[in-house]
């Protein structure tokens, strides 16, 4: 389940977070969670299973028709099961009214999940 982020899941959104590799560093990623709870154009998705958070979804409204998907991270314990899909598709059902697009840091995996998407197949590589 698609959760928005809260302040008393900072520490839980900064180790998912920190398995971009572009979020390695300590104080870029305090600069990404800070962007994220202070800048209303950008929203921070926690993803859920059971009772564990296992996944980050994080996307940059440039407007009310363009959608940026700019960070997603699974625990690496919960990989090849499709929650990085589950996570695309529930951020497309939420901004339905625009064009979600990756960022180039995540567009191969959102190639993935779009031919995903298009042929039904459940095969997750």
């Amino acid at each position: 389940m698609l959760n928005r982020y809260k302040k008393a899941n900072e520490k839980i959104a900064m180790g998912l977070l920190s398995f971009m590799p572009n979020e390695k560093d300590l104080k870029k990623l305090q600069q990404t969670i800070k962007e994220y709870e202070q800048n209303a154009d950008w929203q921070l998705y926690l993803w859920k299973e059971e009772d564990d958070f296992v996944g980050i979804i994080g996307i940059i409204k440039h407007s009310d028709t363009v959608a940026e998907v700019q960070h997603i991270s699974v625990n690496p314990s919960y990989r090849k099961q499709g929650i990085g899909k589950k996570m695309m598709k529930k951020v497309q059902e939420i901004y339905k009214n625009a064009e979600v697009r990756p960022n180039e840091h995540i567009a191969s995996f959102f190639e993935k999940c779009e031919e995903h998407n298009k042929t039904g197949n459940e095969t997750i590589s």
